[in-house]
């Protein structure tokens, strides 16, 4: 299996270290993709800058995208690796080595349950690493010295609680996305670039004005997969949140009546009753779940 070893900074690593998180944005400076040949579900180590040239840990690589800064904080916060959104502007620029006009876009690497290793077990990088070598490079397990890399890191998982990677029935692509365990900052942005960018009902494209909906919250046992999600205008998540409208088994948006009764008002909301949505995911897998519509049809719409 092939695996990436990417760069990062030793300030990044050790706050997150220090929060144990479930999981982490490893951002970076500029929008271009690590490499093509990611999948999600493939291992992403951490290695420091130079003169800390050794792995000191990992994660489980989910979904490459490009974030306005902004958004990339509200969705993760300090899994950033930075304590709030001042610090991550200026690590921004510190890398960019120039003021950041407006809210920068960045490349951001989504990762699943990373784990960090204490310095006693980091692994020295593999003798062939080019100093020259920026923000990281493929490895494959199968030959050296990706081979002696990838068991060194396999004992270490060993001897900690995180999770060996899977090697003989691996779960990969739409098949990890669909049974691994994400995290909230994830789920948020899975939804909002399998929504496009757009609100599912009103089709309104303002990224800082969208949400992305839990269908089936997550306080009632609603997984962060994006099936069980709806991106939406910020006004909409919230009536969707109360019960005030949803959406039917055709997906087709409901308002309710009380909308009108309690508020005297709605034509906003009305307009777009028994419609279509009017975008949706590409992919079948990440459409809404006929299951959660109908448990929130029964649990939190009221007419």
């Amino acid at each position: 299996m092939k695996f990436w070893v990417g760069v990062t900074d030793k300030d990044w690593f050790d706050y997150l270290m220090s929060l144990e998180p479930e999981e982490a944005n490893f951002w970076q400076p500029s929008e271009t993709p690590p490499t093509k040949q990611l999948q999600a579900g493939d291992l992403f180590l951490f290695k420091l800058h130079t003169p800390h040239n050794y792995v000191v840990g990992g994660g489980f690589f989910v979904r490459f995208t490009r974030l306005p800064a902004r958004i990339a904080w509200e969705s993760f916060g300090n899994l950033n690796g930075v304590r709030t959104y001042g610090d991550l502007i200026r690590r921004i620029e510190h890398y960019r080595k120039k003021p950041v006009p407006g809210d920068a876009e960045i490349g951001c690497n989504l990762l699943n349950a990373p784990f960090f290793f204490s310095q006693d077990q980091w692994i020295p990088i593999p003798s062939e690493w080019s100093p020259n070598i920026v923000r990281g490079k493929t490895y494959n397990s199968a030959a050296s010295p990706g081979a002696e890399l990838f068991d060194a890191v396999q004992a270490r998982l060993r001897t900690g609680q995180a999770k060996e990677v899977e090697t003989e029935h691996p779960r990969y692509g739409d098949l990890y996305l669909t049974r691994a365990r994400l995290g909230q900052g994830t789920f948020r942005v899975l939804v909002t670039d399998a929504y496009h960018r757009r609100c599912a009902v009103t089709g309104e494209k303002t990224l800082p004005a969208l949400e992305a909906a839990h269908i089936r919250p997550h306080a009632a046992e609603g997984p962060n997969h994006v099936n069980n999600g709806l991106l939406l205008r910020a006004d909409v998540h919230r009536l969707f949140d109360n019960g005030y409208v949803t959406v039917d088994s055709d997906l087709k948006f409901v308002v309710s009546p009380r909308v009108r009764a309690e508020f005297e008002n709605g034509r906003e909301y009305y307009r777009y009753q028994g419609k279509p949505l009017l975008n949706l995911p590409d992919s079948p897998t990440e459409r809404p779940s006929r299951d959660f519509i109908d448990w929130h049809n029964n649990e939190v719409y009221a007419d």
